[in-house]
This record gives C-alpha cells, structure tokens and sequence, in this order.
C-alpha cells in the first residue's frame, strides 16, 4: 500500500493542530505536515485536516475570516479536485464559511460550552470515512464546542438524506439516536455530514482525542484507518 501524508493547517487560534498530529504520527504513525495559513502549498498532502480551535479568536463568526486565508484556496481546489479533506469542531465551521459543506453551526441549545464524551452512530457505511469500521458500531468521542447546534432548513436537509451524506449521529451508548442524546440541539442530531461527491467530512467530535490507548480511548482510530485504507481504492 502506499504511504498516505495528511496536512494539517494551522490558523492563528488553532489549538487542535499538535493533538491531531501527536495522534496520527506519534500514535498511528503516518506521515504529517503542519500547513501555514498564510502558505499556499499543501505539501504534497493526501488528506487535509483543518483542526478544531477558535481561528482568529471567533470574531465576527466561527470560522468567517479563516476561510480567507491564502490556504484556504489551494484547500478549496484540492476538495474540488476529489482530494480527502476534513473539518473537525472549528474546522467543521471553516467549510461551511468556505461552502465546501451546505449548512451553518448555531450556538448550543443550552448557552454553555459543552465538553464531554459522546456516542456517535454511523449512519453511511460506505463512505470513504467510515467504510470498513463493522456496521452497528458505537463511537464513543470526545466533544468539547460552543457553538455545534448544525442547522440546515427543510429541503437542504432531504437533500443530505436522499445523498446519504449524514455520516454521524449523536446517540446513547446503545446506539439509539434520541433528543435526550443531543448535546447541542443539532437538527435530527446531525454530528457529521459530507459533501455531494463524498471526500469532505465536518465533524464536531473530536476523532483526533479518541486514539491513545493511554486514555483508554482508541475509537477515534477506526475513522482514520478507514481514510487511509479507503484513500487509494
């Protein structure tokens, strides 16, 4: 198999970017870049990650001016191309800003930063995300945002469903999807979703938290094993 290099970007107020690269280099031990935001070359990258954090401090919105950062369009064209890229927490909120997902991220329901572990249930076994990972697994990862409510209006969100582009639920441990299990008021619990063509995955759980074995927290693992298994099929 080929050897697979994920990039990471790093924005002013990132603070996700060394817990994504301790876990996936140190951890798993693939190859990683740390890409500058104010750079415009992504290192030969195959997989880009944009960390969680709060890019630019949040003014104006959550992930508004990082989506104008000179990477951000070698980014853009990179996803436009097929290339494997994924948003997690604040980096979630930086495609949507730059389109790359449909949909926006509201403040929770309940006006607290919520940071716990949640359970997570796939809802599309075949995506290049989750391919692979035994169907009717329970994911359990850490969350840790203020503003993670997903809100898209009727038709967008029947679009996402008829697409098969909701990829993660919020559930109990059991696996059932429930209001009682939302964590933040997300429309139908929604926690990760892809585009059209499959290769951007938002994502407001943390998968980068959920891979030391030191932490008794290795689940996170199975969505980055699916990536590079799935990356050159």
């Amino acid at each position: 198999m080929k050897s697979v290099k994920f990039g990471i970007v790093v924005f002013p107020g990132s603070n996700c970017d060394h817990d994504a690269y301790y876990a996936l280099n140190k951890i798993l031990g693939f190859e990683v870049n740390f890409l500058w935001h104010k750079d415009k070359n992504l290192k030969e990258s195959n997989v880009i990650i944009l960390p969680g954090g709060f890019s630019y401090g949040d003014y104006l919105r959550t992930g508004a001016i990082a989506r104008f950062s000179p990477i951000m369009n070698s980014v853009i064209e990179f996803a436009n191309k097929g290339g494997i890229v994924i948003g997690i927490c604040n980096g979630f909120q930086i495609l949507l800003e730059a389109g790359l997902l449909p949909g926006v991220l509201l403040k929770n329901i309940s006006p607290i930063f919520v940071c716990k572990d949640v359970y997570l249930t796939i809802e599309n076994n075949n995506s290049n995300f989750t391919r692979g990972i035994m169907d009717k697994t329970v994911l359990k990862i850490p969350i840790a945002h203020g503003e993670g409510n997903y809100f898209v209006n009727d038709d967008t969100l029947n679009e996402l469903k008829y697409n098969n582009q909701i990829v993660f639920k919020y559930c109990s441990e059991k696996g059932q999807v429930s209001e009682n299990n939302n964590p933040n008021g997300s429309v139908e619990n929604i926690a990760g979703i892809v585009n059209k063509n499959g290769n951007v995955l938002g994502m407001m759980p943390h998968p980068e938290r959920s891979c030391d074995p030191l932490l008794n927290k290795t689940d996170g693992q199975l969505i980055f094993h699916a990536i590079v298994n799935n990356i050159f099929n």
